[in-house]
């Protein structure tokens, strides 16, 4: 197994690669992946809020500045 300061240590490109090559060898196998039940609700009640127009979206650079202030 490759450790933490392996990974640190590669370039981004390197980096890049690797993720796009385990989320290849994850999709291959998603029916091995058990979504949780918590998950599950939560996206059906998204959806739900879709259908019946309840949802709300913003513009993704809006949603950017609000997620970058949350951490501050």
């Amino acid at each position: 197994m490759i450790s933490h300061e392996e990974i640190s240590q590669m370039p981004l490109g390197e980096k890049v690669m690797t993720i796009e090559a385990l989320w290849r060898s994850l999709s291959d196998r998603e029916q091995d992946v058990e979504v949780p039940q918590w998950h599950k609700e939560v996206l059906d009640d998204r959806e739900a809020k879709i259908s019946s127009s309840e949802a709300k979206f913003i513009p993704w650079n809006e949603a950017k500045q609000q997620i970058e202030s949350a951490r501050k």
